[in-house]
């Protein structure tokens, strides 16, 4: 649900920043992209559940039909658009192409990971999983040079995503027994080439 639930809210917030409280449009986000991925959530257990994280001093005011009212704002923002494209399609059709399938389950951790950043918001989904290839390619030891210069993509957008999830990494370790190094972080960033 996260995965729709970003691009909803950024959207959204886009067009109209500060007309809408942010603590209902989350959960109208929430709400949306559980119908969507057709796994709903109840709106009175959400708003039942937030209140009883908030406490009882009630901080949080909305009700059942206020979240039921953004969802449809929500929905006029979008224009009534719910198609989201994602990175893991261009990523098994890439991994394809550079003959690097035995990488699917590296470079799909990778992808996943990127939903815990803002770059799904930013970059194009293709973009993204070239980005999750290039790292798990290095990390793995595969020579995909050959294959990154036929593609004639900006490699200078690719070493930015590249650079920013290994920042993300080395912030947060994200995931301690996966964590990137030093020792692995370095040789990714010196093997980028510089432009294809």
């Amino acid at each position: 649900m996260f995965v729709y639930l970003c691009p909803n809210a950024e959207s959204f917030y886009r067009k109209s920043m500060s007309e809408y409280d942010p603590r209902l449009v989350a959960p109208a986000c929430l709400y949306l992209a559980s119908k969507v991925e057709e796994s709903t959530v109840q709106a009175r257990l959400l708003v039942f559940y937030i209140k009883k994280m908030c406490g009882s001093d009630d901080k949080y005011r909305f009700e059942i039909k206020d979240i039921l009212e953004m969802e449809m704002k929500l929905l006029e923002a979008l224009d009534y658009y719910l198609v989201v494209y994602h990175p893991y399609r261009p990523l098994l059709h890439l991994l394809q192409d550079a003959g690097v399938t035995d990488l699917t389950q590296f470079a799909w951790g990778l992808v996943n990971d990127t939903y815990k950043m803002d770059l799904i918001l930013v970059q194009p989904p293709y973009m993204i999983a070239l980005a999750c290839i290039y790292i798990a390619s290095v990390l793995k030891d595969k020579d995909t040079t050959s294959w990154f210069e036929e593609l004639h993509v900006d490699m200078n957008i690719v070493k930015n995503i590249s650079m920013e999830m290994l920042d993300f990494y080395e912030t947060y370790k994200v995931d301690p027994q996966r964590g990137l190094s030093d020792e692995k972080i370095s040789p990714i960033m010196n093997k980028l080439p510089a432009k294809a």
